[in-house]
């Protein structure tokens, strides 16, 4: 009676640490940012920034080297004009000032903007090859484990090369 109760018992602690078993979730791990960085995409993506940044700053430079012009243009001519004169051309170069203030915040604006609206559908196609693949593994939870994410450890399986071989790279 005594050997039944133990192999009862001992068949139940089985069946209860099986369970548990079965019942933790399977979890993966995958640098977001690596697998986005090799994506062909994200390449374009930042040429298409470099670019626009190049345009920006060639404005600003061509914006600031006027204004650095009319000032020493201003500072020779001030003790030969009047008095009229030198308060219309420090007004002039105010104003020229506030212009270059506001470009630079609304390229800053802009530059911000686009690089959003880019990187965004770039974004959206990598989570969902991670859905993808964490649903075809049997993954419940897949944790980024892009430096600075808040994973400590990432000893589990890694997802990245199934990922890149569903998206084609």
């Amino acid at each position: 009676m005594k050997r039944l109760k133990s192999l009862l018992i001992a068949a139940m602690l089985i069946i209860g640490a099986s369970q548990a078993v079965s019942a933790q979730a399977k979890v993966a791990h995958i640098d977001v940012q690596a697998l986005m960085s090799a994506m062909p995409e994200m390449k374009t993506a930042k040429a298409q920034l470099e670019k626009l940044t190049q345009s920006y700053d060639s404005e600003y430079s061509t914006m600031v080297e006027e204004y650095r012009n009319k000032i020493k243009k201003y500072d020779q001519e001030a003790a030969t004009v009047t008095d009229a004169v030198n308060e219309t051309r420090s007004k002039e170069v105010q104003d020229l000032q506030q212009r270059i203030q506001l470009y630079q915040q609304n390229a800053s604006k802009e530059l911000q903007q686009k690089q959003e609206d880019i990187v965004k559908p770039i974004m959206e196609k990598s989570i969902a090859a991670i859905k993808k693949v964490a649903k075809a593994k049997g993954y419940q939870y897949v944790l980024d484990s892009t430096v600075g994410s808040g994973v400590l450890v990432a000893d589990g399986p890694d997802l990245m090369a199934d990922v890149k071989k569903e998206l084609g790279f």
